[in-house]
């Protein structure tokens, strides 16, 4: 990880930071043909309103190329809103990046009661190398599916890794599984955001936010009715993320939304307010995701080559590759 920041002389403080971006170097695949490329992501750069349209912004992302450069990766990429105009101009302009991906984020409100399980899934929590062992047997040739995917199953912050399978199958292990795999099934980890960072929404009219509230009363009175009550969100508040989320069969969206309604209750049980994840445009198991729409939004993730020539052999030139199915979203970087 590497950080650069840009500073202004004069401020009333003297030396002022006016600008920062982050960014992290990784291995992952690009292909489905398991070819495995050194990538770079930048995150969180942000510019002082007082000092933007003055360069600053695509200043901090050159210097942040050279130490990318520097750690031998061979492309940087960076996820927008695709509706933040200012920030889609700096990549695809300025700094010359192609416009690449465009999954969804998709949330899901945590309320005031549990979900009850699905009847025809039974939800089988795997350890971390089982699902080490699924995750490279089935994903390895997703794209952005991290190398080091072993660190991520292991990071404090991951909570488990949940399959869901036909409501009857046996699990007999995860070698067996990936011998012979039912015709339908699901998998997705989760991953603690909420010890990590809080979200708030502001600006919120005061009738919605009386709505949300009137929601939870009721829920809290009559629990045994189900109320899709709307949780406080109009305050920090945590998040639980699902990634890897990933399955296969005619079934497939049906078990992801067996997975979901048990990771919502897990969100539940630890206070968070929420459940997100973030899918590929042509993620198969999409349908099975439960969202509202109005709490998510369309990512934007632009790519860049940095490196000279083209040394990944039958993968070519990556930035001009069509999209696959599914995409895995490091959680890292959420």
């Amino acid at each position: 990880m590497c950080t650069q920041v840009a500073e202004a002389v004069g401020g009333p403080l003297g030396t002022e930071i006016v600008g920062v971006v982050r960014g992290c170097v990784k291995t992952v695949a690009c292909g489905s043909s398991r070819v495995f490329s050194k990538v770079a992501y930048l995150l969180g750069l942000r510019v002082s309103p007082r000092h933007r349209r003055i360069g600053i912004g695509r200043k901090l992302v050159e210097r942040m190329e050279e130490w990318f450069r520097q750690m031998g990766a061979d492309y940087a990429y960076v996820a927008t809103d695709c509706d933040n105009e200012p920030s889609v101009r700096l990549f695809t302009g300025a700094c010359g990046y192609a416009k690449f991906r465009t999954p969804s984020v998709l949330v899901h409100p945590v309320f005031g009661h549990d979900l009850a399980p699905s009847r025809r899934a039974s939800v089988v929590q795997l350890d971390a190398r089982e699902a080490e062992l699924l995750y490279r047997g089935r994903f390895g040739s997703v794209e952005f599916f991290p190398q080091d995917i072993d660190a991520v199953l292991s990071n404090s912050l991951s909570l488990g890794t949940f399959l869901a399978l036909p409501h009857g199958t046996r699990w007999h292990g995860v070698e067996e599984f990936l011998t012979s795999p039912p015709e339908s099934w699901a998998v997705a980890s989760l991953w603690n955001c909420k010890d990590a960072f809080r979200l708030e929404v502001r600006g919120a009219p005061r009738l919605w936010r009386a709505a949300a509230r009137a929601t939870r009363v009721a829920d809290r009175a009559a629990p045994w009715l189900g109320i899709p009550s709307i949780p406080n969100l109009f305050e920090p508040f945590g998040l639980h993320f699902v990634y890897g989320l990933g399955g296969d069969g005619p079934g497939g969206p049906r078990l992801a939304r067996a997975l979901f309604r048990h990771a919502h209750n897990v969100a539940r049980r630890a206070g968070a307010r929420v459940v997100a994840t973030e899918v590929g445009a042509c993620e198969p198991l999409r349908a099975g995701v439960p969202h509202w729409p109005r709490l998510g939004a369309v990512d934007l993730w632009c790519i860049k080559r940095l490196a000279d020539g083209y040394g990944d052999g039958a993968l070519g030139d990556w930035t001009k590759a069509p999209p696959g199915p599914s995409i895995f979203v490091d959680p890292r970087e959420f």
